[in-house]
């Protein structure tokens, strides 16, 4: 009786999954006899009992599985086999110490149907990968819009708002020439006449001249009004500047 571990190989042989899938498996065990008496006595053909009583184990351990399960749990089925080999196999003084499952070959056409059901799934997640880079990219899209919408907003804000004050400061500017032009004309000063006459006349000059459906201008202008009204202004300033200093002394 040989005392050494012994190796037997497992014939291929086709099993029907729980979800109906044929496939071809074959595998491999290691035993050895710790009792020669036993295993002389207890059982006829040794290795051929051995042999039998895996080959009938992976059946119905492997039957009672789906085929996804059996193409990925092959450590869950070495470990069910060995438990229920080694229970059995005690009794005739002998130690199973390993069975594996070398291969598991599902048929063509489960091969082919298996292959096109992983790339279609692998389309499905790259879609979905660039179905959610398109989306995001639409939502930065619309925050640098919306933040732009924004920005513009506030520059137009600050504009309006140094327009106004801009208009705010010319109509506080005309208000304290006309008040000093005003108290010049109470005064009895024919320059400040002079000025608002040729200041008038100056601004209709101008709108005259930045007309759209004007091309070409000729008509007199007189200059001595103008400069009298220069003069005028002059004398205004001077009249200030002298009342402010009579003020303080």
């Amino acid at each position: 009786m040989n005392m050494m571990e012994n190796v037997l190989d497992v014939p291929s042989q086709q099993i029907i999954s729980r979800d109906n899938a044929m496939v071809t498996v074959d595998g491999i065990v290691f035993f050895q006899v710790l009792d020669a008496a036993k295993a002389a006595y207890e059982v006829t053909h040794l290795q051929a009992a051995i042999l039998n009583l895996v080959m009938t184990n992976i059946r119905t351990v492997m039957g009672s599985m789906d085929l996804d399960a059996l193409l990925s749990q092959r450590d869950t089925i070495n470990g069910k086999l060995l438990l229920v080999i080694d229970e059995v196999t005690s009794a005739w003084g002998v130690k199973v110490t390993r069975i594996e499952i070398k291969d598991i070959a599902p048929p063509r056409d489960l091969v082919d149907s298996m292959a096109r059901q992983m790339k279609a799934e692998r389309e499905k997640r790259a879609l979905i990968l660039e179905a959610e880079g398109l989306r995001q990219a639409a939502i930065l899209k619309a925050e640098g819009m919306k933040q732009a919408v924004i920005l513009d907003a506030e520059s137009q804000r600050e504009a309006a708002f140094r327009t106004a004050e801009g208009r705010e400061r010319l109509a506080q500017a005309e208000a304290a020439a006309t008040d000093m032009v005003s108290k010049a004309i109470a005064g009895g000063s024919v320059q400040a006449i002079n000025y608002f006459v040729a200041q008038k006349y100056i601004e209709a000059l101008k709108e005259l001249a930045s007309a759209p459906n004007q091309k070409v201008i000729l008509m007199p202008l007189e200059a001595s009004n103008v400069i009298g009204a220069l003069a005028g202004i002059a004398e205004l300033a001077k009249d200030a500047t002298q009342n402010r200093v009579e003020k303080k002394t």
